[in-house]
């Protein structure tokens, strides 16, 4: 690119930041984006709450940690479309006055992208930061401790982080892809799409853009990954989704937009559910009891039944699960139970 071209891309970007501004909340209330790190929820609340909130510091935060095994659609965006991702950041600074960002990357993503996106930050006030190891701290309260410098574990909800967050100020904290959205949002180009990734024993792997709307079964017929053998997907992350049998991909992916497809008559699902147990008890933060002695169990069950689990196994695991659901800090502790479940009930 040019330095003539260069400056008319920035002097276009700059106008429509500061229209978007003017108007964000209900732009986004009214395109009805909902935010894309797997909570769902919706995005002009949280940008609402923040913006309506007393303080004289406050804080954006785009997460871009993207832990979750075999998911990784953020870094597609990072590597592809890293201009409207960083719009997206700057509407948010130009819509919640007094505020700073950060951008909180893997360490992967540091390595890979983080020149390319300073560069597009120029001097705008955003720090970078690298998230330290573990699944765990690319948790939203989590990400906030290791940037202040503490253990990234999970903080207890309330207060919520549009209220009190980093350093104690009100944090709006969006994933890489509500930014690029919000950044389309502004140029009049959102049309109710998302990402998806789709891995595993899949012909067309990759990250494909389509309606939200679309049932997974749509998903994965239009990306040319319907497969043709007996199968079945993990949705929802490569930890914490739930198993699906082809019967059951009649409705949309919500939160985090993953697929993994799995060929039954080749997939120990055994295997796959130690490879889990492992995963949880090597990647939780061992804050709670129920994810630090849970997971623990969990994997000794798994390795000690092998490939055969008694009635007391299961009654076992089900009392496992269903102290985790009720009693684990943080939602990714509530949620790890999901896929054991799903693949119990469903494969066996």
């Amino acid at each position: 690119m040019t330095a003539l071209a260069a400056k008319k891309t920035n002097q276009i970007v700059a106008l429509f930041v500061n229209n978007m501004a003017k108007d964000t909340i209900q732009k986004l209330k009214d395109s009805g984006l909902k935010g894309r790190g797997g909570a769902n929820f919706p995005t002009w609340r949280k940008w609402q709450a923040v913006k309506n909130a007393t303080a004289s510091q406050k804080y954006i935060i785009c997460n871009a940690s993207e832990s979750e095994p075999l998911v990784f659609k953020d870094g597609y965006l990072l590597e592809r479309y890293p201009q409207e991702v960083i719009n997206g950041l700057k509407i948010a600074l130009k819509t919640i006055e007094q505020s700073s960002g950060y951008l909180y990357l893997s360490k992967d993503y540091f390595a890979r992208f983080g020149s390319a996106l300073k560069n597009l930050i120029g001097n705008l006030p955003i720090t970078f930061f690298a998230k330290p190891d573990g699944y765990m701290a690319g948790e939203e309260t989590a990400l906030l401790n290791a940037i202040e410098g503490k253990r990234p574990e999970p903080r207890i909800k309330p207060p919520y982080p549009t209220q009190v967050a980093l350093w104690g100020k009100p944090t709006l904290i969006n994933n890489v892809e509500t930014f690029y959205w919000v950044s389309k949002i502004a140029q009049d180009e959102y049309q109710g799409h998302r990402f998806y990734s789709i891995e595993g024993a899949a012909a067309n792997k990759g990250v494909f853009e389509l309606p939200e709307t679309n049932i997974v079964k749509q998903i994965l017929e239009k990306t040319n990954n319907w497969p043709n053998f007996d199968f079945f997907c993990q949705v929802g992350g490569g930890a914490v989704g739930e198993i699906l049998l082809p019967q059951e991909l009649d409705h949309p992916i919500k939160g985090m937009g993953s697929i993994i497809i799995f060929n039954k008559n080749e997939t120990n699902v055994y295997q796959l559910m130690r490879n889990w147990a492992e995963f949880f008890q090597q990647n939780n933060c061992d804050q709670c009891a129920p994810c630090r002695e849970g997971f623990f169990h969990l994997k000794e069950i798994l390795e000690q039944a092998s490939d055969n689990l008694s009635a007391s196994h299961r009654s076992t695991l089900d009392d496992i699960f269903a102290a985790l659901q009720k009693t684990a800090l943080c939602s990714l502790g509530r949620l790890a139970a999901v896929p054991f479940q799903t693949a119990l009930k469903k494969l066996f």
